[in-house]
């Protein structure tokens, strides 16, 4: 295995104009492309090797997102100095508990960790310590966070784009994707190095300490409550009556989708269904007049999505879901000047400082301070309005020990303002 280090770009000063050097492509993993781990003889082999490796483990799941019902992962790959890269599909070996115990106590690099830690979770593997090296660039001001664009300003690499998308569950999977796979995490340790080292240089270490335990202290993501008002061009139904037809439609599809793991919207596309709901076919062959439904597999599930609509058509006024779900949180901003002008007043202050602090920092204000938490403290003061109840406000909302320290005071005082 190679050893030689990836060259890293420097920054350009902040009174430099940035240059544009040509990024070198990566086309091939710098130790081949390894066969795709399908057997668990493979596995415990390639576990031991991850085990006697040293370092950081770079980790990346593919998904069939937009193919598949659900968020489950396809491919893993996983890639640690000593062990080299792993290619692992999780469907004939969908317990991966032996990796886990490999690299338990190894800190996992990932890009945009929350995306991959619930797929990861379901198969066995679940971090102790993480670096998210999307969350450092955000942390460190760089412009695009995406993978390749930080890999080719930090690292002077180009990778291979095209196949983030693609149907992952396919069998077998084409060497130009698994190739493609491989790559992202040929270079992630060496990014989270180069980052690192930048966030020491910027005095935000700790920062990304905290974020990075906040990620793992958060867990997988509550489900959504009323999925079903996610729906495409449901902001075009007028009334509750039709909303209630789309929830039974919603439902419809859904369970289909569950049942023959395919993405829902490959069911029944959401404006099939928002244009079936408005309107309202009183019969079968009425429904099949309609675009998409003409479809030889909409025509067999007639049935199906017409008794969907006439649940929903036949439920009591009492069922009939409102027009928009009960929040408890604040009302929509456009509406708090008429409401409360004296929340609206410190709603303004507090972005205004929080704008200019961010800009201080050279981070996205919204990674700078969460701001569903912001509008909620404006809307709702907490009493005695003054910087240790701010404080524990924020504290309270999820806000890390850094976001706290660097905003309590402008906060107290945009609290203050009205």
């Amino acid at each position: 295995m190679s050893t030689q280090p990836i060259p890293v770009q420097p920054l350009p000063a902040p009174d430099e104009e940035p240059t544009a050097p040509l990024a070198i492509p990566l086309l091939a993993p710098r130790d081949g492309l390894p066969p795709v781990i399908e057997t668990s003889t493979a596995l415990v082999g390639y576990a031991e090797a991850l085990a006697a490796g040293s370092g950081p483990v770079a980790v990346d799941a593919e998904r069939a997102s937009g193919y598949r019902y659900g968020q489950r992962a396809y491919l893993v790959q996983l890639r640690r100095a000593g062990a080299s890269t792993g290619l692992i599909d999780p469907i004939p070996l969908p317990d991966l508990s032996v990796v886990q115990s490999a690299i338990v106590d190894a800190e996992w690099v990932l890009h945009a960790a929350n995306q991959d830690l619930p797929c990861l979770a379901e198969i066995g593997l679940v971090p102790t310590r993480v670096f998210d090296t999307e969350l450092a660039a955000r942390l460190a001001g760089l412009p695009r966070v995406g993978l390749g664009a930080v890999v080719e300003s930090l690292l002077g690499y180009s990778l291979q784009k095209g196949h983030s998308a693609a149907d992952w569950s396919t069998r077998p999977l084409p060497q130009e994707w698994l190739v493609y796979a491989a790559l992202d995490v040929e270079v992630l340790v060496d990014l989270r190095d180069a980052l690192a080292a930048i966030l020491e240089e910027q005095g935000k270490t700790e920062w990304a300490r905290q974020e990075f335990e906040a990620i793992l202290a958060a867990g997988p993501p509550a489900p959504k409550a009323d999925p079903w008002r996610r729906t495409s061009g449901v902001h075009g139904l007028r009334n509750r009556r039709q909303l209630g037809m789309l929830r039974s439609l919603w439902q419809a599809r859904d369970e289909l989708a569950r049942r023959r793991d395919v993405a829902p919207g490959r069911v029944l596309p959401d404006a099939a269904m928002v244009s079936a709901v408005q309107a309202d076919p009183r019969t079968e062959a009425a429904l099949l007049e309609l675009p998409v439904f003409r479809g030889r597999a909409n025509r067999k599930l007639v049935g199906t999505w017409f008794g969907a609509l006439a649940r929903g058509r036949e439920l009591p006024e009492s069922e009939l879901p409102l027009h928009s779900r009960p929040g408890d949180g604040p009302p929509p901003v456009n509406r708090w000047a008429d409401r409360d002008p004296a929340a609206a007043t410190r709603l303004q202050a507090a972005r205004a400082g929080l704008a200019e602090l961010a800009a201080t920092h050279a981070l996205p204000v919204e990674n700078l301070l969460s701001p569903d938490l912001v509008r909620r403290l404006m809307w709702t003061p907490p009493e005695p309005r003054d910087a240790e109840t701010v404080a524990a406000t924020l504290r309270a909302g999820g806000a890390r020990e850094w976001q706290v320290e660097l905003t309590r005071d402008l906060l107290t005082d945009a609290l203050n303002r009205a």
